[in-house]
């Protein structure tokens, strides 16, 4: 979903009978409030999210939704799809259908998941340069060594992108699970970082996204995220 912002005499000239030469006279009037507030520049920013009245006409009231999912195994991250159900298909909320998701999981991969109509935020999260540290949990078929920590720390290289991994921190937690924290997401990265030691990955789990965690929600489930949960992640942006 696109999440544009507008000059303020554009959007007026586009939802109104209004012209944009007629907006500063609009505003001199005190005839246009934008989140409750008198507007007071022709050249204000207006986004898709900005509650915008006019003579107490409302032009604008989209609200914004961010929730976080627990997706099973079997579920695609995709709106649609012919054959298996999709996270969107998991969701109760009146607006499902005009979220979009951020940071897809594969079919068999459970976990956190979120989703949200705004493309601005979504778009932030995903920068590299954001450095969101997302952690999975990881069942291998064959056993590890100490030699994954430093290979994983140091960066894998990925000859088809032509690039190396970023700095990742491995923790063992057993012969044949371990616990993997990164601050990016290539294509398939986790299975192909296992796979630089012809390791198959049989489980893969998404743990948390920043200080985000799943904690008291099941398989399937899901809720909006809180205000204190959007302030902790919009920290790293």
């Amino acid at each position: 979903m696109k999440s544009n912002s507008y000059r303020l005499d554009r959007f007026i000239s586009q939802n109104s009978a209004f012209k944009r030469a007629d907006t500063r006279l609009l505003i001199a009037q005190k005839r246009i409030l934008l989140d409750g507030q008198l507007a007071h520049s022709a050249q204000q920013k207006v986004t898709q999210f900005t509650h915008v009245l006019l003579d107490d006409q409302c032009l604008q009231d989209n609200q914004s939704v961010y929730l976080i999912l627990n997706k099973p195994q079997g579920v695609v991250s995709a709106t649609k799809d012919l054959q298996h159900t999709t996270v969107l298909d998991l969701l109760e909320h009146p607006q499902k259908n005009e979220l979009h998701i951020v940071g897809r999981l594969d079919l068999n991969t459970t976990g956190l998941v979120l989703l949200t109509n705004d493309g601005a935020w979504s778009r932030q999260i995903s920068l590299p340069e954001t450095k969101l540290a997302k952690t999975y949990e990881v069942t291998v078929a064959q056993p590890l060594t100490a030699e994954y920590i430093e290979v994983f720390r140091e960066g894998i290289y990925f000859a088809y992108e032509g690039i190396t991994t970023q700095p990742a921190c491995l923790e063992i937690l057993s012969e044949y699970n371990a616990k993997l924290t990164l601050t990016e997401g290539k294509y398939h990265q986790v299975k192909r970082m296992f796979g630089f030691f012809q390791n198959q990955v049989l489980a893969l789990h998404r743990a948390s996204v920043g200080s985000l965690t799943l904690t008291g929600l099941k398989l399937g489930q899901s809720r909006v995220l809180t205000a204190q949960e959007l302030s902790a992640i919009e920290m790293y942006m």
